[in-house]
C-alpha cells in the first residue's frame, strides 16, 4: 500500500487528525512517510495548513500541497473567486507518484468529501485514487446522520470499482449516546468494509508526544496501530431494549 488516500463523509470529520495518526502510527513501525494535500483552501501564504498540522502532530514526515486557496470553499469554487489555476486529479495523482518513489507510504488528504470539485470538469478525490489505482480510507463521524454519509460514500467508490479499505471514526466522545454506540455496529456494515479505529476526541490537541504515543492505539492493525475493533464494539454495544 505505497499509496492511500483519506477522504470524509464530509467537513469537520477528524480528516486531518485522522491522517496525522496515520502517519504517527506509520512513522512508529519504521516506514518513511509522505502526506500530500490535493487542495488546501481557507489557507493564506505562509499560514499553516492540514499538512503542516499533520507534521506538527506526526513527526518527520514529508509534506506537499498541489495548491493553495485563501477562501475556505470547495477547491473549484475557492480557484474559480482567486482567479487561479484550478487542481486537476491528473496533477494529483503524479505528485503522489512522485512521492511514493521515495518514499515507503503516501497519505493524500482531500478536501471535504470525496465528491468534493477540485475544478470545473468536474474532477473530483475519486479520479485521484482511480489514477493511482489506491486505496480509500474513510473517516466518518460518530454521531446520528453518519450512517447515511458513509454508506453513499462506500456506494461511490464501490461504483467506481476502488478498494475501501476501511472507516475511521475520527473522533469519538467521552461520553457516547446512544446513537454513536449503536453506529459502531452499523458503520462497517453499511460501509461493507471493517472499522479500523476511533480517535479520541480532543486527539489533535494533545501535545505532539502524547499524540505519537496514542496514535497506534487508535488504529487497527492494517494501519499499523493495535486498535480492535472486535473489543471496542463489544464495550460500546447497548443493552436492547426490554
Amino acid at each position: 500500500m505505497p499509496v492511500l488516500v483519506i477522504t470524509g463523509t464530509g467537513t469537520e470529520v477528524g480528516k486531518t487528525v485522522t491522517t496525522a495518526a496515520v502517519a504517527a502510527a506509520a512513522l512508529a513501525a519504521g516506514r518513511s512517510v509522505a502526506v500530500l494535500k490535493a487542495a488546501q483552501t481557507g489557507v493564506g501564504p505562509g499560514e499553516r495548513g492540514d499538512a503542516a498540522e499533520v507534521a506538527r502532530l506526526a513527526g518527520a514526515v514529508t509534506t506537499a500541497e498541489v495548491a493553495r486557496y485563501p477562501e475556505p470553499l470547495a477547491p473549484a469554487t475557492a480557484a474559480r473567486r482567486a482567479g487561479r489555476a484550478a487542481v486537476r486529479p491528473q496533477e494529483v495523482a503524479e505528485a503522489a507518484a512522485k512521492l511514493a518513489a521515495e518514499h515507503d507510504l503516501v497519505l493524500v488528504e482531500g478536501a471535504g468529501g470525496l465528491l468534493v470539485r477540485f475544478d470545473e470538469a468536474g474532477g473530483t478525490l475519486a479520479d485521484v485514487a482511480q489514477q493511482l489505482r489506491a486505496p480509500v480510507l474513510v473517516v466518518a463521524s460518530a454521531g446520528l446522520g453518519t450512517l447515511n454519509t458513509t454508506e453513499l460514500t462506500a456506494r461511490e467508490l464501490r461504483s467506481r470499482e476502488l478498494d475501501l479499505l476501511g472507516v475511521v471514526i475520527g473522533s469519538w466522545p467521552a461520553e457516547p449516546d446512544l446513537a454513536c454506540r449503536c453506529n459502531v455496529a452499523d458503520l462497517p456494515q453499511v460501509a461493507g468494509a471493517p472499522l479500523l479505529g476511533a480517535l479520541p476526541d480532543g486527539a489533535g490537541s494533545l501535545p505532539p508526544a502524547a499524540f505519537r504515543a496514542g496514535a497506534p492505539q487508535w488504529l487497527a492493525p492494517r494501519l499499523n496501530g493495535t486498535w480492535e475493533a472486535e473489543a471496542f464494539t463489544a464495550r460500546q454495544m447497548p443493552e436492547p431494549v426490554a
